[in-house]
């Protein structure tokens, strides 16, 4: 049975064989200290609005959760459209495509590759045909079954086209439909066959949907366009994102989180809400807290901003440092650097200027440039610097390769001590649900000492935030945290095989701070 549908990845489909280079390993072969992104989410229901151009702007907004490819689908009367590729949401869409994807929904993602390799036929939104009309699906975060749910999809279809788990929801959704039930049961039907992390919005022909899995691991928020809300039940055009930075660009305005195992269904009839699962104990993401998400976003009720700069204060208290000046890694050590500073009463300095358009390329610099280091997207200034002991405060390190350049950086602009504050704890366990955090044996606090790593990274002091300042700095109750990537104690069960692959060896003792 075939739907009505449009894609504008004809000519330049890649199969799954076909290899696209990986930025990350390719572009970048020496890898940053940060976990790297997560995936970015965007839905829409706004009749009478452009709604792939709010989508854009929506998406646009996300690119720091992943800047591998983008995909926007829309929905009206005709069917679905759909356009995808790889690159940053500004290189892939213009105003002709946008103008192309006409209707009253809207489906956006901004991908980092998790699961999946770095291919054009892993963008998403996920497309896929079902006897209602053709799905679309955008995913943020990682089955732990995804082989399991594979073997079992393989058995009735024999098109799956992706590596991607994502591609497995979509599927799981599509057959329950087929099997004659409506996308609301469906929807709860396929959920039911997934563990791990995942948030999703999900455009069709009748309407949207938005979920969450039963710990809330990855986060989901809900808003509606303009400033008033809505009666309960009453249409409205509404807003579904992985972050609320992303309804301020398009003017909309926060309603609330989509609650853990929470499914939403919005239609012309508007929204309804049903609990998909049992939600167990709420457990978001804490490197959404400390990093990933942007600042502006809004969690529990505040700015992360605040809240990272309450960690620069617990870490003042926890490892203060005589020196002359506090500076950041910039952009996410600014709010710990600047609570660091008010805390101990140091002033505070840029010391290095980022160029904030130096994104991932396939360029590479020459020899000469890359035997300068780090320069090219951090440049440290030297009558700053000079003749100054220096504290240094990063939110993570992960690998050490990128925070050596620094330090050295600084010194050779004439810091006479470096010192580095670090506002979380060591990252001493991958992570499972949707954060590349890099095998076990990778993770530099997880094979050496405190001492060790400072020695490596060659600075006069080094320190972390403590896992208990970390979680009090929230002012929530700590357990409603997944902070495995610090403990690996993991709140869904990881399969033996999959975790072996990541997990090398047991952290006997966490690294001192």
């Amino acid at each position: 049975m075939t739907f009505p549908s449009k894609s504008f990845l004809d000519e330049s489909y890649d199969s799954p064989q076909d290899h696209v280079a990986d930025t990350r390993a390719e572009a970048l072969p020496d890898r940053p200290d940060k976990p790297e992104e997560a995936c970015g989410i965007f839905g829409l229901y706004a009749p009478d609005e452009e709604v792939a151009r709010l989508a854009y702007f929506g998406l646009f907004a996300l690119q720091h959760r992943g800047q591998e490819s983008a995909g926007i689908a829309t929905f009206d009367a005709s069917g679905s459209h759909c356009y995808k590729h790889m690159g940053l949401v500004s290189q892939v869409f213009d105003d002709q495509i946008l103008q192309d994807l006409s209707g009253h929904i809207a489906v956006g993602h901004t991908r980092y590759s998790t699961t999946g390799s770095s291919h054009v036929c892993n963008a998403q939104p996920a497309m896929v045909p079902t006897r209602l009309g053709e799905l679309a699906l955008a995913h943020n975060g990682n089955l732990v079954n995804a082989a399991d749910l594979r073997e079992e999809l393989l058995d009735r279809h024999h098109d799956l086209v992706t590596t991607t788990d994502s591609e497995m929801i979509a599927f799981a959704l599509a057959e329950a439909v087929n099997d004659g039930a409506d996308w609301v049961s469906a929807a709860e039907t396929a959920f039911n066959r997934c563990y791990g992390a995942f948030s999703l919005v999900i455009g069709t022909p009748n309407g949207i949907l938005g979920a969450r899995d039963q710990q809330g691991i990855r986060p989901l928020v809900l808003g509606v366009l303009g400033h008033d809300l809505p009666e309960v039940g009453q249409p409205a055009h509404y807003v579904l994102a992985s972050e609320t930075c992303a309804l301020d660009i398009i003017g909309a305005t926060y309603v609330r989180d989509i609650e853990p195992g929470e499914l939403v269904w919005i239609t012309p009839d508007g929204i309804i809400s049903r609990q998909w699962a049992e939600a167990t104990q709420r457990k978001l993401c804490v490197f959404e807290m400390i990093y990933f998400s942007r600042p502006d976003s809004i969690v529990n009720g505040e700015s992360l901003y605040s809240y990272r700069r309450r960690l620069g204060h617990q870490l003042a208290r926890e490892a203060p440092a005589d020196v002359d000046l506090i500076m950041a890694v910039p952009d996410s050590g600014v709010p710990a650097a600047i609570g660091f500073s008010q805390q101990s009463q140091i002033p505070y300095a840029e010391g290095l200027i980022k160029n904030r358009y130096v994104g991932r390329t396939f360029i590479q610099p020459t020899q000469s440039m890359r035997e300068v280091g780090i320069r090219m997207k951090l440049n440290p200034l030297k009558d700053v610097l000079e003749g100054k002991r220096i504290l240094i405060v990063d939110d993570s390190i992960v690998r050490g390769t990128t925070s050596r350049k620094i330090v050295q950086a600084l010194r050779d602009a004439g810091a006479i001590e470096v010192h580095m504050r670090i506002s979380s704890p060591p990252v001493t366990h991958p992570c499972f649900y949707g954060i590349d955090t890099d095998n076990q044996d990778q993770l530099i606090a997880a094979t050496k000492s405190l001492e060790e790593i400072a020695d490596q990274i060659q600075v006069d002091s080094l320190a972390y935030l403590s896992w208990e300042g970390m979680l009090a700095a929230t002012n929530q109750e700590p357990g409603s945290f997944c902070s495995a990537c610090f403990t690996g104690k993991y709140p869904v069960e990881i399969p033996e095989p999959f975790k072996r692959a990541k997990l090398k060896f047991e952290v006997k003792e966490p690294v001192a701070t």
